[in-house]
C-alpha cells in the first residue's frame, strides 16, 4: 500500500493533482515513497473526474496542487480531490498549496469588490481540508482566512543562499519593488550578510491589473550589484520596469529573485530582454521549455515541502523551516 507508516502506526498518504506533477513526484521522492495512483480525467462538458486507486482510510493525507493557468480548473480539481479524501475516511487533509490561488485580491480596494483569497480559503475548509500549507504567501494577512493550521514556508534562504554563491558579498544592495515588500526585503538583508536595502517607488492605476510604473529608486545602488526580489512575477512589467530604473541609476549588474515563476505572455520576452544578468525563481509552479531562457536559473522546492510535511506529519516543528518568521 502507497504511504510512509511510523512506529505509532500512524500513516502518510501523498496525493497529486494533475497540475504539477513533476513537483509532487519531486516531493515524494525526498519522502522516500510514492504517490496515490490517481485517475483524473475531464468529461466532454469541462467537469473533472477524481478516483483515488488506494485505501486513505484513517491516513494523514498530503494533497499537492499547484495553480498554473488555467488556474480555476486546477482550483476545482483540488477541492473535489479534498472532497474525495473526506468522503473515502481520511483521518486528516492537509492541503498543499505551494502558489496560492487568487493571492493578490486579499483585499478591498474599491467598493463591491470581492476578496477572492479569503473565499479560496472557505473553499478548502467547506470541501474538508484540515490544514494548508504554502509558500511565500503574497501577504502575512492570508493566514487568518484559513480556518485551522497554516505552515506558510519561506523560500527566501533557498534563493538567497543561491545568490550568495554568485556575488560579492561587499557589493550587493537588496532592493524591493515597491513599498509594500520591505519588510521581505530586509530578510534578504540579513541573509545576505547585512548588505544596503533600496526600494524602487511605483505606481499603479488599481482599474488596471498586470500594469505598473516604476519611477526613483530609495537608497545606494550606484555601481553595485543590485538583487531586485518579490514574491511572483506575472507578465513581468514591472519587474522589468525597474530593472530598467535600476540600471539608468547607475547599478554596476540586477539579479531577479522570485519564489513564483507565474510567467503570463510576455513575461518570458521582457524578463530575457530587461538587462538582469540572471532571473532566479523557484518550481512551485512549473517552467515549461518554451518558459525558458538563457539567464534563467530555476531552483527545486521539492525538499523544503518535503521537509514540513515530515514535521506535520511527525507532530515537530515547522516553524524551524522559516527561521520562525511568519
Amino acid at each position: 500500500m502507497t504511504g510512509i507508516t511510523n512506529p505509532g502506526a500512524k500513516r502518510m498518504v501523498l496525493l497529486s493533482g494533475r497540475a504539477h506533477p513533476q513537483l509532487a513526484e519531486n516531493i515524494a521522492a525526498e519522502l522516500g515513497t510514492e504517490l496515490v495512483p490517481t485517475d483524473a480525467y475531464d468529461f466532454a462538458n469541462g467537469e473533472t473526474y477524481v478516483r483515488f486507486g488506494d485505501s486513505v482510510r484513517g491516513a494523514d493525507a498530503f494533497l499537492i496542487q499547484s495553480h498554473p493557468a488555467p488556474i480555476n480548473q486546477w482550483i476545482m480539481e483540488q477541492l473535489i480531490m479534498i472532497d474525495s479524501l473526506k468522503r473515502a475516511s481520511a483521518k486528516s487533509i492537509t492541503v498543499v498549496s505551494p502558489f496560492y490561488p487568487y493571492a493578490r485580491q486579499d483585499k478591498k480596494h474599491r467598493g463591491r469588490e470581492p476578496i477572492s483569497a479569503r473565499l479560496i480559503s472557505d473553499l478548502y475548509t467547506t470541501a474538508g481540508a484540515d490544514r494548508l500549507m504554502s509558500v511565500d504567501l503574497h501577504t502575512a494577512q492570508i493566514q487568518g482566512f484559513f480556518d485551522g493550521p497554516v505552515d506558510h514556508l519561506m523560500a527566501i534562504p533557498l534563493l538567497a543562499g543561491h545568490v550568495r554563491s554568485v556575488v560579492d558579498l561587499d557589493n550587493v544592495t537588496v532592493v524591493s519593488p515597491d513599498t509594500g515588500r520591505v519588510r521581505v526585503a530586509e530578510q534578504w538583508t540579513e541573509l545576505l550578510g547585512g548588505c544596503p536595502l533600496a526600494f524602487v517607488h511605483k505606481t499603479r492605476d488599481i482599474t488596471r491589473p498586470n500594469q505598473a510604473t516604476s519611477k526613483e529608486v530609495v537608497g545606494q545602488i550606484e555601481g553595485r550589484t543590485c538583487v531586485l526580489i518579490d514574491d511572483m512575477i506575472d507578465t513581468g512589467g514591472t519587474i522589468s520596469g525597474a530593472v530598467q530604473v535600476l540600471k539608468e541609476k547607475g547599478a554596476k549588474d540586477v539579479i531577479i529573485a522570485a519564489t513564483h515563476a507565474v510567467f503570463s505572455p510576455p513575461a518570458v520576452e521582457r524578463l530575457s530582454g530587461s538587462g538582469a544578468v540572471e532571473v532566479v525563481v523557484t518550481d512551485t509552479l512549473p517552467v515549461p521549455a518554451e518558459h525558458r531562457f538563457e539567464n534563467l536559473t530555476v531552483l527545486s522546492i521539492a525538499p523544503l515541502i518535503a521537509r514540513a510535511i515530515q514535521e506535520v506529519f511527525e507532530d515537530g516543528s515547522v516553524t524551524s523551516l522559516f527561521d520562525g518568521r511568519s
